[in-house]
């Protein structure tokens, strides 16, 4: 499923330090927590995690996502979209993408993962580096049409492991939120 890229969205990801101080420290926490995203909805939810693949596929990456990735835009990726949930909700959307090339280079096969975290895979493989994560609120057009809300919080790093990089966004949706006692930061 093909998505425009508005352009001021591919240029509102922002870096820790460029975030203004406007955001609860609990939502702060949240977006840039550095660990596995898996592991904490896994504790967050007692056990009760799962992943539902919504799309997987080879299509032209989003102009912020070859940007990320340094590829020229349109460059053809896999791209990856599932809801991470807890208790049977949809807690989180997540968007992963790499760039075609890389991906047949590099040994990994997204499409074996099935219903499986690939935050899981990153991080059980000590090969991958993680860079610095990167937050913005994330653009409507992106999200699925039954969790499109507006001005959710999302957040995104790239993963690399000799010359293959993953971009990986995850979308925290209100039902995280409520299940964490966080209030939804606006």
């Amino acid at each position: 499923m093909p998505y425009e890229t508005p352009q001021a969205a591919a240029d509102a990801w922002l870096a820790y330090p460029q975030l203004a101080t406007d955001i609860d420290q609990p939502t702060r926490d949240w977006l840039f927590d550095e660990g596995s995203l898996t592991r904490r909805l896994t504790r967050l939810s007692n056990d009760d995690f799962s992943v539902t693949p919504l799309y997987e596929g080879w299509q032209p990456l989003r102009d912020d996502e070859c940007l990320a990735l340094g590829l020229p835009p349109g460059e053809q990726g896999w791209v990856r979209e599932v809801y991470l949930r807890g208790h049977g909700q949809p807690w989180v959307f997540a968007r992963s993408v790499a760039a075609r090339a890389a991906l047949l280079r590099g040994g990994l096969d997204l499409e074996a993962l099935g219903s499986r975290s690939l935050g899981e895979l990153l991080f059980c493989d000590h090969a991958f580096t993680r860079h610095p994560i990167e937050v913005c609120r994330y653009p409507q057009p992106w999200l699925p049409a039954d969790a499109s809300h507006d001005g959710l919080w999302g957040r995104r790093s790239r993963f690399e492991r000799e010359g293959l990089s993953l971009l990986v966004a995850e979308v925290f949706l209100p039902a995280l939120w409520q299940a964490a006692c966080v209030p939804e930061s606006r």
